[in-house]
């Protein structure tokens, strides 16, 4: 799998805020979803393109009551006239827009005038092959407004759809502020799964280590070290970023949801906690791994050591007797030869013995 992390530059000298093409074309058609609620009344929808949204523009959405909430989510980052045009309807910055689909970019937030920006990134887990998938998601925060860009299919926010659909609990009765918060969390609560996962794995991988190391294990310590890697170098800054968001001073968050955020910091922390655990034992499985080859090896050394002994004196006297000297009596000997075979079965009878008494065998 290529690193997630490789950011997607322009050609140097490109004027700031232009968007770039992304790297992949991760979804087919991009598509607009739209969840409306003020109260119990929702409405949810799939917009048509940017027809649809200059309806929800803040300037021309005059029907709106006070107290609506309103989640556009647009999954696909390909089509950059409707990107830019949902730029010029909600009037967010150039710079920010630039952010969403040039993806790559560390979790942050940043403050424009008149809405706030964040990015979050996620993994998806393919559990057939263990491998880990990244996506970036950008969110912003406008009055009475949240819009979000996913890049694939797959929703990591449909538990929160599913709370706004039940009609009950603090979605419906605070603002656009809290829902950010809920798909911020709901984006956290998603390592919580991963990390179950990789823990499974590294189970897996200890009992293998310890009773049957190959090349194999190998490559598999190395995956997991580079999967444990990137999770931390997403967890890592979403952990700063959510704390940024706490602490500054925005007049998007109420305080209200700022105590929410103290919440999804600790568990951005206890994430940050069990990848670090995850991390030193993967470490440590290396050393497990060279530890558990080089005792394989000693064992087969032993055991080629203790069969060349047993041979030592029973070459010694096969060689002796090899020598077709004229005065050997033993050569005209009728037993000679049996005498000779029983000698060296007693010797190397006597030395298993002996290598048994001293637990070499």
């Amino acid at each position: 799998m290529p690193l997630p992390f490789i950011r997607r530059h322009h050609r140097p000298g490109t004027a700031p805020g232009t968007l770039g093409a992304p790297q992949e074309k991760r979804v087919e058609e991009v598509s607009i979803r739209l969840l409306r609620w003020v109260g119990e009344e929702i409405e949810e929808r799939v917009l048509d393109g940017a027809t649809d949204l200059a309806a929800y523009a803040p300037s021309a959405d005059a029907a709106a009551e006070p107290g609506t909430v309103t989640w556009i989510d647009v999954v696909g980052l390909h089509d950059f006239d409707l990107i830019s045009e949902i730029g010029r309807t909600f009037g967010l910055h150039p710079l920010a827009l630039e952010d969403v689909v040039n993806t790559g970019q560390r979790p942050k937030a940043e403050e424009y005038d008149g809405h706030l920006f964040c990015i979050l990134r996620h993994f998806h887990l393919d559990t057939d092959n263990h491998r880990l998938t990244p996506e970036q998601i950008s969110l912003f925060l406008l009055p009475g407004l949240v819009i979000t860009f996913q890049e694939i299919e797959g929703d990591a926010f449909e538990p929160v759809r599913e709370r706004v659909r039940r009609g009950a609990g603090r979605l419906h009765k605070r603002g656009a502020d809290y829902l950010s918060y809920a798909l911020i969390d709901a984006l956290v609560d998603r390592f919580f799964p991963l990390l179950e996962a990789l823990g499974e794995r590294i189970e897996n991988l200890e009992e293998e280590l310890i009773d049957d190391p190959s090349s194999d294990s190998l490559d598999t310590i190395y995956e997991l070290r580079r999967d444990l890697l990137h999770l931390r170098r997403t967890a890592w800054p979403k952990r700063e970023m959510i704390l940024s968001l706490q602490r500054d001073d925005s007049v998007l968050i109420s305080e209200e949801t700022r105590v929410f955020l103290r919440a999804a910091y600790d568990h951005a922390v206890e994430v940050m906690e069990v990848l670090e655990t995850y991390r030193e034992l993967a470490a440590s499985m290396l050393d497990v791994y060279l530890s558990s080859v080089s005792h394989r090896m000693n064992e087969v050394m032993k055991v080629l050591t203790i069969i060349a002994t047993l041979f030592i004196p029973l070459t010694f006297i096969a060689g002796i007797y090899g020598m077709n000297f004229q005065n050997m009596p033993e050569l005209s000997w009728p037993w000679g030869y049996p005498v000779a075979l029983g000698l060296m079965a007693l010797i190397a009878l006597a030395l298993l013995y002996y290598f048994r008494r001293k637990d070499w065998l």
